[in-house]
């Protein structure tokens, strides 16, 4: 171990030393099989038994790779918001124009939702069995589950919605955030009590608050960005709160990923005091794998949250040089302790169905090189 990093210890809880952000390419098999489901020459059910092996497959990968907590890859779902948000009690799934925000030379598929009716989540929702499927993949291997943020519903069914207007209960936007607060306080007891100790809220209003021309835009359509920041923060506090003693908590922060492309970039400036200052989750996953996300300093706001730096791209496969990303590792510890750093991809490699443009091959480099610099750096 370098010299430089002779305090730093090895983690033995999540967020880990190396880690991931929690999506992996869909399999060819995978893939194929969702094509014949689409076509109508397989069963729902012939579809399962296939997902179900490529999970487990999955979850065997990222054992070998040395992945302390395993994901389900996201391989169930066709986003990695829209899915878990459109399957909640009085939201709905809507077919639009365009696709809710411009991505870089790249156009997703033009869904989004709407809310309905009161906000809530229930034993029919399609992610406990979605959580069942990894939970029996991983056996006693610890799990890590990704659902999007609190924050994702309000964002993409009020804010990034040129003609929302709310239904009759939600004329007061507290009862609003009241009511997401609370559906997923039960979505996370639901995951616990399933076995779920290691959940990760993925958010992409952070990377839009951060773009001078996206609050722009929202300001000019009546939204006080101030606001949107601190109401945010307090809903997903008082969900943080409500989590048992044993089960971890954490924040990806994102400037888009689709096939990959991005839609917003800027510092973390605009919302680290707020964000890093105030937000009670146990750690941050921070996109710093391009200029787009600024410098390392709004890191200072930081208070006694693990930061993983996600400094290994997951958009093409390139492999990084090792001790250039030792040097920006340690470029960070001018405003974070070296035991409150981590190492990750700065996304996923598939934030939705169709996954980035790099192969399985490229993907599995990237792991194996985040823990080779995990054991360097940390000594795991």
């Amino acid at each position: 171990m370098s010299k430089l990093f002779a305090t730093a210890t090895v983690r033995h809880q999540a967020p880990y030393r190396n880690d991931v952000v929690g999506s992996f390419l869909r399999t060819q098999a995978l893939m194929t099989a969702k094509e014949k489901l689409n076509a109508g020459t397989i069963s729902s059910d012939d579809y399962q038994v296939i997902l179900k092996q490529e999970i487990s497959k999955l979850v065997e990968k990222q054992k070998q790779h040395g992945l302390n907590a395993v994901s389900d890859g996201e391989f169930s779902r066709v986003w990695w918001h829209l899915d878990f948000l459109a399957d909640l009690e009085g939201v709905q799934w809507v077919e639009t124009e365009n696709f809710s925000v411009q991505f870089k030379d790249a156009k997703p598929k033009s869904h989004s939702v709407t809310i309905t009716d009161k906000i809530d989540f229930s034993d029919k929702h399609s992610f406990i069995n979605t959580y069942q499927l990894l939970a029996d993949a991983a056996g006693e291997t610890p799990t890590k589950f990704t659902i999007p943020s609190p924050s994702m519903l309000h964002l993409v069914a009020c804010v990034r919605d040129p003609n929302y207007q709310p239904i009759d209960r939600y004329q007061d936007e507290a009862v609003l955030y009241r009511d997401i607060g609370d559906a997923y306080i039960k979505a996370m007891q639901k995951f616990y009590a399933m076995g779920l100790r290691n959940l990760q809220l993925d958010d992409t209003s952070w990377g839009q608050f951060c773009a001078v021309d996206k609050r722009a835009e929202f300001a000019a359509r009546g939204w006080d960005f101030d606001k949107l920041a601190k109401d945010y923060v307090a809903m997903i506090n008082r969900i943080v709160d409500a989590k048992p003693a044993d089960m971890t908590i954490t924040m990806h922060i994102c400037r888009g990923n689709f096939r990959s492309t991005w839609f917003s970039e800027g510092s973390y400036a605009p919302v680290a005091e707020v964000l890093f200052g105030s937000c009670r989750v146990d750690g941050f996953f921070l996109e710093y794998d391009s200029d787009r996300a600024g410098d390392f300093e709004p890191l200072k706001h930081i208070k006694d949250q693990q930061v993983v730096l996600g400094l290994i791209t997951s958009k093409t496969g390139e492999l990084e040089d090792k001790n250039e990303i030792i040097a920006r590792i340690q470029e960070a510890t001018q405003y974070v302790d070296i035991n409150q750093l981590c190492l990750s991809p700065q996304c996923g490699f598939a934030s939705t169905e169709e996954g980035n443009i790099l192969t399985e091959e490229a993907q599995w480099a990237k792991v194996a090189l985040i823990r080779e610099i995990a054991d360097e750096v940390w000594g795991a």
